[in-house]
């Protein structure tokens, strides 16, 4: 069945929802949000965050959602669709295909190393360990090139052959799975946490403004980072959404989907800090060790805690949830984008992409051990750091601008075009009077987060 005459719809509203935001759910939740707040100052990074989620994110997911919606097509034609003329968007797909394939590249490799992590938890590698056991633990796992790539080839063939199953019977079912029960584990991660001695100092920092930390960072640093992760978390700006967006119908408005999606994100990072920040601070673990936070830190906190075994297994199990549920999205996507530029059967695309993802991901596997002589980026950085920055810093703020551009201006689709279809339905209306706001000073943000990335990158 070729994607010319049909194209799959979820089930339901909540399955849309669920995906969605299973999506926009991921290592950047967990593994990213803890330590950034860790850095810059506790609770008045996590006021800025949410400031500009909902100001700067929500926005601009409407827009790509919307864009979806109103074409029926994954990014790759919905552009050329939506607005014929000449063709001049077609360069967008393409970006967007060659982002989905960088970013899975960077994300099978780590979420490889979640999946290994929960199996090292369940058979009690972590027990009783002492010392620098658990970054030694790390350390062999990251350098030994085969364990590396076989669980990277299992998280590939998992997320495709979710994917074959299709939209209702397959990804949407699963994934509303996955999302229930990641909720579920960490309530009760929370729960555990709350009962750990000194866990409300843990909290104190968590939702607390650090005054001290403050003042040693510089206010616009913090107001950058946190723009930042806002932007990174919803994976706005790569065409995803875009894809959802033309599997749902007209029933609902996009703004309210919109908030409520960008709302599960939020509530997953503040879940997860209220799992991290008790247990960093029952164990005098320092709340801002970077990104080993996850992978080391936490193992050995579970590794002392009373029945940690089961603890950190339930802990990766969660993370297990959050990484593979966004690689079924990416994965997704791709075979979409593969349908509407090829004409391909969905049978074929996934054949296709599975081989591809794995063959594109071999080199960031292989970037922490046989490849760690490249230092793409200067001395100490790896090609998963380049990919990385790639993304982040270049890719995701350019799609979210282009979104902009294309909703907002006679140079694209345009804003009555776009206000028409995302309120349609019921629901909250996307205001009028906000295309001041999303034409000039979101663009204007978005500019500055570009900009800032290459001078943390490169002048600081």
């Amino acid at each position: 069945m070729s994607s010319s005459n049909s194209r799959q719809k979820f089930g339901s509203r909540m399955g849309f929802i669920l995906i969605s935001a299973g999506c926009a759910i991921g290592l950047g939740n967990v593994w990213r949000f803890p330590y950034i707040v860790g850095q810059y100052g506790g609770g008045v990074f996590v006021l800025i965050y949410l400031f500009f989620l909902i100001f700067l994110g929500v926005p601009i997911l409407a827009m790509e959602i919307s864009v979806g919606r109103a074409s029926q097509k994954s990014v790759i034609k919905a552009f050329s669709k939506l607005d014929p003329k000449e063709g001049k968007w077609d360069w967008f797909g393409i970006l967007c295909m060659i982002a989905n394939y960088i970013i899975l590249m960077l994300y099978t490799t780590v979420a490889g190393w979640v999946v290994n992590y929960f199996i090292k938890m369940v058979t009690g590698e972590f027990e009783n360990i002492h010392g620098d056991e658990a970054i030694t633990i790390f350390n062999n796992m990251s350098s030994n090139p085969s364990e590396c790539l076989v669980w990277m080839i299992i998280v590939v063939a998992l997320g495709f052959l979710i994917c074959s199953l299709g939209m209702s019977g397959g990804m949407e079912t699963i994934t509303k799975f996955m999302m229930v029960a990641m909720f579920a584990l960490m309530f009760v991660l929370i729960l555990r946490a709350m009962l750990l001695p000194g866990a409300l100092s843990g909290i104190s920092f968590f939702l607390n403004f650090n005054v001290d930390k403050i003042s040693q960072i510089n206010i616009f640093e913090i107001i950058y980072a946190a723009m930042g992760q806002a932007f990174f978390t919803l994976s706005i700006g790569s065409g995803v959404m875009t894809a959802f967006g033309s599997y749902i119908g007209k029933e609902r408005r996009l703004l309210k989907e919109s908030m409520i999606i960008g709302s599960l994100d939020t509530l997953v990072s503040i879940m997860v800090g209220l799992i991290i920040f008790p247990c960093c601070f029952s164990f005098n673990v320092n709340p801002d060790s970077g990104p080993k936070l996850i992978f080391v830190t936490l193992a050995k906190v579970f590794s002392t805690i009373p029945g940690g075994r089961i603890w950190g297994s339930l802990f990766f199990l969660f993370l297990s949830f959050a990484a593979i549920s966004t690689v079924i999205a990416l994965s997704e996507n791709l075979i979409c984008m593969n349908m509407d530029t090829f004409n391909f059967t969905r049978k074929k695309s996934i054949i296709i992409n599975l081989i591809l993802i794995i063959l594109l991901s071999i080199p960031t596997t292989l970037s922490s051990n046989l490849l760690s002589f490249i230092h793409p980026l200067g001395e100490g950085s790896t090609i998963m750091d380049l990919e990385d920055f790639i993304i982040t810093y270049n890719i995701l703020p350019f799609g979210a601008f282009i979104y902009i551009i294309f909703c907002t201006s006679k140079f694209g689709w345009g804003w009555e075009n776009f206000l028409l279809e995302t309120n349609s339905g019921i629901g909250s209306k996307f205001p009028k009077w906000a295309r001041l706001y999303v034409s000039y000073i979101i663009p204007l943000l978005i500019i500055y987060i570009f900009i800032q990335g290459y001078i943390s990158k490169f002048f600081l």
